[in-house]
């Protein structure tokens, strides 16, 4: 990949513009109101965004031009699928999109493909499994799956890995009542305790002005590093509802930390 390029796909990359966050506010209101021409300037005010990402993968040996399309590409994405309710930056809910959609650029046409005898292994084990699952009411281990195929149990873990497709951790899994679960909500974060939010003084003032149920999800979700399943497994609530909770809390806790 060329380092240092400066226009790409007929691009001067060095005379990109640079939104200010006043004007990426009001550009996506425009955009959400369906203007076209805000989506088109609030996409090429964030080309940096993917010559940033790109750099990334500058020992892929790809061509810069065909990679900045791509990126574009998971820019576009992220654009049309960003919700500001969220609480997070565009960049924080882009970059993701934009890497997966190079990654996947790069696994599709890479010198280096899955081979077939893998791919075959792979699916030998899916078979085995869903034949395992018919006939004992249960997931079988890999190593049943091994047997019944009769190649090393590592073989398998590597084949079905291998077919797997990369993951955005923004990627929607779960929609009830226009509360929508995402991969991140779903991962523990065992660094995301108490040390990292004690750094702001006014913390433990913003929880005390919580109910006493948001208060608990808010300790156990960023205290504790508990995800949403097992906040709602442990306090009795279903997952849409602790996803709402959580919400809400955060919003009230941001107003008070700001003003």
């Amino acid at each position: 990949m060329a380092q240092g390029k400066v226009e790409i796909c007929g691009v001067n990359t060095a005379k990109l513009p640079m939104l200010k966050n006043e004007e990426k506010e009001e550009l996506f209101l425009k955009i959400e109101e369906g203007d076209r021409e805000a989506r088109e300037l609030y996409i090429r005010g964030n080309l940096r965004l993917v010559l940033s990402v790109i750099k990334r993968f500058s020992q892929a040996n790809e061509n810069a031009d065909d990679l900045f399309q791509i990126g574009c590409i998971g820019l576009i994405k992220a654009i049309d699928n960003f919700d500001r309710s969220l609480g997070v930056k565009f960049s924080t809910y882009a970059v993701p999109m934009i890497a997966g959609e190079i990654k996947r650029f790069l696994r599709d046409n890479s010198a280096i493909r899955v081979s077939r005898s893998l791919k075959d292994t792979a699916y030998k084990a899916i078979y085995a499994k869903e034949s395992f699952m018919k006939k004992n009411l249960r997931e079988p281990t890999i190593m049943e799956i091994a047997t019944e195929i009769g190649v090393a149990k590592e073989d398998v873990v590597y084949a079905l890995d291998a077919i797997q497709n990369p993951m955005s951790l923004y990627e929607p899994v779960f929609s009830e009542g226009g509360d929508t679960l995402y991969v991140m909500d779903q991962i523990s974060d065992k660094k995301c305790r108490e040390e990292h939010w004690v750094e702001n003084i006014s913390l433990s003032e913003a929880m005390k002005r919580l109910n006493e149920r948001e208060n608990e999800i808010i300790m156990l979700r960023f205290f504790e590093g508990k995800t949403q399943m097992e906040v709602a497994e442990m306090i009795g609530i279903s997952q849409a509802q602790v996803s709402r909770l959580e919400k809400n809390a955060l919003e009230s806790m941001k107003k008070y930390l700001i003003y």
